[in-house]
């Protein structure tokens, strides 16, 4: 009779999983896309950010699955895209209530990643709780390992404050060392989170190199008069000026430090520096600024994708995170063709696989992304890589910087 029992158990156990397998099939089999989802600051104090970088790389990829016919599953059958797209209007608690809106009414297979490092960090458990995998292709952040650890499925493509800050230190090493620049740093940063950690990094990275932090000041979120701290930058006799800035900020940091004649040898904003904007809105005057990012110049795979971005949106992509959040579409991508829409799947697939993308061939380490470019400058009219400086492709930095005009 135990037998029987368990042989009947058996039978019906075989059976509740073919019937699984058999729906399974169908539900694929009757799916007439894939659906992907992203609530993205289209408008607000986040928006000069996000459409810049985030949005218009989403667009071109978008149309490139188009042109492909579709993403490609295990089966080698091809599905077109179904984008739903929000605007979390640069307001936290927006973000939020769009992602869970993404996830449970939209029921979308994958969503991607929000703009900037305050907004990632506050959804990624979200993305943990809905088991969606996070390519974080716009945050920068502090002890990214543990972040990995809390978060398996999240992904952290843009590096760490700390690996920008040494990058920094090892261009500026060598003409610190000669002589030619004194040692001193002047260094303003945003009161948010980009700046607070990557200000953090920085004091390490310059104490632990012997150089003179004689300026340290943050300023708070929308500040646009920076005469007062431009001007105790020059008085501090720095060589070095580094400011871990917004965009807006970049901007008016560089045109009122032009509009003063201020022109420390080293000169270094944040974020927009890499924008394509940033050039023609100095009139090209622009040859020695440092940054944070870079591209290789030099590299086909880049340049193809300049010249659809262009095709496509009539404007050249920034020179940092752009290509970034391109490749890990590349990635996503691959991974689905891989493993089809299972979820948990793909995230594995995302930590330990291999990728062919526009940045080269990417393997992340703990779920990061270290091989990159951190520090670059413009030059001739590109903003090129120089850090990490043994990386191929690096351009020798240019010290001490030219004078604006």
């Amino acid at each position: 009779m135990d037998f029987k029992r368990r042989g009947l158990l058996a039978v019906t156990a075989a059976c509740a999983l073919a019937l699984t397998s058999v729906a399974g099939m169908a539900m694929a089999q009757d799916r007439t896309s894939v659906r992907i989802g992203y609530a993205v600051s289209k408008t607000g104090v986040n928006a000069a950010g996000a459409n810049t970088t985030t949005i218009p790389n989403y667009e071109l990829w978008a149309k490139d699955v188009e042109a492909a016919d579709g993403l490609t599953l295990p089966d080698g059958s091809k599905l077109p895209l179904e984008i739903i797209a929000y605007d979390d209007r640069s307001a936290t608690e927006d973000l939020v209530r769009s992602v869970e809106r993404l996830a449970r009414q939209d029921e979308v297979d994958f969503i991607l990643a929000p703009w900037g490092t305050g907004f990632n960090l506050a959804v990624a458990p979200l993305f943990a709780r809905f088991g969606y995998p996070q390519l974080a292709g716009t945050s920068v952040v502090p002890n990214i390992d543990g972040l990995s650890d809390r978060w398996p499925n999240s992904f952290w493509l843009l590096g760490s404050s700390e690996a920008y800050a040494h990058a920094l230190v090892d261009v500026l090493q060598p003409a610190v060392n000669s002589g030619e620049l004194n040692g001193k740093v002047a260094m303003i940063s945003i009161a948010d989170g980009f700046g607070i950690e990557l200000s953090a990094g920085a004091r390490d990275a310059f104490e632990e190199a012997g150089f003179d932090l004689v300026m340290d000041k943050t300023y708070p979120l929308g500040t646009q008069d920076f005469a007062t701290l431009l001007q105790e930058a020059e008085a501090s006799g720095a060589d070095i000026f580094v400011a871990y800035s917004y965009p807006g900020d970049t901007f008016a940091i560089t045109a009122q430090s032009k509009l003063s004649s201020y022109n420390p040898k080293v000169f270094h904003p944040g974020v927009g520096t890499n924008f394509p904007i940033y050039a023609p809105m100095n009139d090209g005057n622009v040859e020695g600024v440092m940054s944070l990012g870079g591209i290789d110049a030099n590299s086909q795979a880049i340049q193809d994708y300049r010249a659809r971005h262009v095709a496509l949106l009539e404007k050249e992509p920034d020179s940092w995170a752009s290509p970034v959040i391109y490749a890990s579409l590349q990635m996503l991508q691959q991974a689905i063709g891989r493993k089809g829409l299972d979820r948990e799947a793909v995230s594995e697939e995302l930590a330990s696989g291999t990728f062919d993308t526009i940045l080269g061939s990417i393997s992340l380490e703990e779920n990061q992304l270290k091989d990159m470019w951190y520090i670059g400058q413009w030059q001739d009219g590109l903003f090129v890589g120089i850090s990490p400086t043994d990386k191929p492709g690096a351009a020798d930095a240019t010290i001490p910087k030219p004078d604006w005009n």
